[in-house]
């Protein structure tokens, strides 16, 4: 017996880039060519059309929700008789390694950090909330990193909960791409913003209900809105193997760095150990853990070639 309802309906509207980035109105490019180059990444470059068409129109959406949001708490603070604490606006940000998930939140929080109501944005990458390495080490999971069980979930949820709940000075670890490690002495520290930026591969999977019906929080349960990723997978896989081939020119020649190893390799057997990883490990932590999460965002980014954005889904349920 199918218990698994099938109903032509889809909880999103699906905008081209044509139509999308006509949403912008008159929201101003408050970006330079400057700033451009310093929030590209390693192989994706953010070209001021793609801030146009893509960026500013959803900067002007993400805008909304926070002042709305921000009125709403005003107003209920009021009506609950308390005074006019300071609640931040959390985004989630998800999608696969490789996706652009970095360059995504760099540029959303500039641009939104340009709205005279929210100026104080802050990004966290849930990297930081990975175990270390020797835990994972321990616990037989170095070839998981990145996969739920390699995350240290009750420092991440205690983390979002004293953010939500508008303390100041919450600190959060920080995560090395170097040394493929959390850093023991480096804390990044989260004052009571407008808007967090929380990015990372599993931000939006959910938790295993309990039997007894007792709350139990997801990541996600902290989250204002939410945007996923999104790309074919063979697009991803050749975005990966281009990281990899870039790092291995430059990140990786550093004696200190984690894959320094890799530094010697030909360009062919870079290719190959390339296609490896992500095969073996990356692939699988997206189609297993990370991809099943899409539908549970507030609006998905489609990209085709070149990183370019080709539509927009935005949730009207």
């Amino acid at each position: 017996m199918n218990l698994r309802p099938s109903v032509v309906f889809s909880p999103y509207s699906t905008y081209s880039r044509e139509e999308w980035a006509r949403l912008r109105d008159d929201t101003p490019l408050t970006l330079n060519e400057a700033d451009l180059e310093n929030l590209s990444g390693l192989t994706e470059r953010i070209s001021t059309d793609e801030v146009v068409e893509i960026y500013l129109p959803l900067s002007r959406l993400l805008n909304l929700h926070v002042e709305a949001s921000q009125g709403l708490h005003g107003d209920t603070e009021n009506f609950l008789g308390k005074g006019a604490g300071k609640m931040p606006f959390i985004i989630g940000l998800a999608g696969s390694v490789a996706a652009g998930k970095s360059t995504t939140a760099r540029v959303l929080q500039a641009l939104l950090a340009r709205w005279p109501s929210h100026p104080d944005v802050a990004l966290v990458p849930t990297d930081g909330f990975l175990f270390p390495n020797t835990v994972l080490e321990d616990r037989d999971l170095m070839g998981r990193k990145g996969f739920p069980e390699s995350y240290d979930l009750k420092r991440l949820l205690r983390f979002l909960g004293d953010v939500k709940s508008g303390r100041s000075a919450v600190e959060a670890p920080v995560y090395s791409h170097l040394v493929y490690d959390v850093l023991k002495d480096q804390r990044l520290v989260v004052d009571r913003p407008d808007i967090v930026i929380v990015e990372g591969l599993n931000v939006l999977q959910p938790a295993t209900l309990p039997k007894d019906g007792r709350a139990i929080p997801f990541v996600s349960d902290f989250f204002d809105f939410s945007i996923y990723i999104d790309a074919a997978e063979g697009l991803v896989e050749t975005w990966y193997v281009e990281r990899f081939l870039r790092l291995r020119q430059t990140a990786f020649r550093d004696p200190a760095s984690y894959f320094h190893r890799y530094a010697t390799l030909s360009e062919n057997e870079a290719r190959d150990t390339a296609l490896s990883i992500w095969r073996s490990i990356n692939l699988l932590n997206l189609t297993e853990n990370i991809l099943p999460t899409r539908q549970r965002a507030d609006l998905i980014l489609r990209k085709g070639a070149d990183h370019a954005v080709e539509s927009v889904e935005l949730r009207k349920l």
